[in-house]
């Protein structure tokens, strides 16, 4: 008698030799890339891809007394054991070598991440230790105990400083929310640029009510950005993060004033690079029902965006990685959703809830 293995059981290994293949390709391509790279960059100019990307809650499985990280732990809601730890911390490497057919990016903010175990676990446990990955992480209020991170490569970045920013509600003392990571430093020798990664107050609990801890996190970041506008009306900002909102919303549109790149730039203002449409993904980050929102974005001073500096920001803008391993199809709202981690509590084995954004920086090689 024949035994048929079940249809679902097909389509999962479907789906890894694709997979496979799309990685194997990569790398194939990442010699041929370098070398054309650096051959063009000896006249002219290098690119360091710098990312961001909300990896949907990478806990480790061992119990934080200090936090509210019960439920991923084996014993836990979710229950959470190293198998799965495991596969996380390997789809997330995935990712972000996937990012890039010339290597992996230069720079990485991450969100939702526990704490430093998990980042060594990903950065020197994965074939990322190959690239030199460095860390720079600290340990945030939030409850649940997620924080926000930076890993960079050597060869790309030199950090110079680093500073934990708190955004602390006047108006809810007991409340708590990550930290804004400040990072200063040079990439390949030039001018220096400043480095910060969010991920603002979420949504739960309604969109009205939680809007002021976001318009406040937005004020916390302005105050600082205003501080470095103030000593260099050239200062080169770059702001990465999960909003919890979207461009136009009153945070970002109004109390950062983060505008529109398509109107007049001037070197003192910020610009966000995800209000213009993507040509190839005119969708979002992340989806809630039929709903895709633009919640992950990359916002940077006029400064950046003047193609006589080095560095400066590729005209391509800031883009969403979109590669098809990351989605998959919406049976309920229809189209295409991100290949999550979990739906709800019913462990799903993807990648996460958010598709990671992405701009590349251009060095002119004679600054140098």
């Amino acid at each position: 008698m024949t035994i048929q293995k079940p249809t679902n059981y097909f389509r999962s290994n479907v789906k890894q030799i694709l997979f496979l293949i799309f990685i194997i390709l990569c790398l194939f391509t990442l010699n041929l890339r370098d070398a054309k790279s650096q051959e063009s960059s000896k006249d002219k100019t290098s690119i360091a891809r710098i990312a961001f990307y909300n990896v949907e809650n990478l806990f480790d499985i061992y119990d934080d007394s200090l936090t509210r990280d019960e439920e991923f732990t084996p014993e836990g809601e979710r229950y959470w054991n190293n198998r799965k730890f495991y596969t996380k911390i390997n789809n997330i490497y995935k990712v972000i070598m996937a990012m890039s057919e010339s290597g992996p990016p230069a720079v990485v903010g991450l969100s939702e991440i526990e704490n430093r175990f998990v980042l060594e676990k990903l950065v020197y446990d994965t074939p990322l230790k190959n690239f030199n990955y460095k860390i720079i992480q600290f340990e945030s209020p939030d409850r649940r105990g997620i924080d926000v991170a930076l890993i960079y490569r050597e060869e790309f970045f030199e950090p110079l400083y680093s500073e934990a920013i708190p955004v602390i509600f006047p108006f809810d003392t007991a409340s708590r929310t990550r930290d804004i990571l400040w990072v200063k430093g040079k990439f390949m020798n030039t001018d220096t640029v400043s480095l910060f990664v969010n991920h603002w107050p979420s949504r739960y609990g309604g969109y009205m009510s939680t809007v002021p801890k976001r318009n406040h996190a937005a004020k916390a970041l302005r105050t600082k950005t205003d501080s470095i506008l103030q000593s260099n009306n050239y200062a080169s900002i770059l702001i990465m993060g999960d909003f919890n909102d979207g461009p136009y919303d009153e945070s970002l549109s109004d109390v950062l004033s983060a505008q529109d790149p398509a109107k007049s730039i001037i070197n003192n203002e910020l610009y966000n690079l995800m209000i213009p449409e993507q040509i190839d993904w005119q969708y979002g980050s992340l989806k809630y029902q039929q709903g895709w929102n633009k919640f992950d974005m990359i916002i940077v001073s006029g400064g950046l965006l003047d193609d006589t500096s080095s560095p400066h920001i590729s005209i391509d803008g800031g883009k969403i990685f979109q590669a098809p391993f990351l989605l998959e199809e919406d049976k309920t709202y229809l189209g295409q959703k991100p290949n999550r981690t979990y739906i709800g509590y019913k462990y799903h084995g993807g990648f996460s809830d958010h598709l990671p954004v992405y701009v590349d920086l251009i060095v002119e090689k004679n600054n140098q």
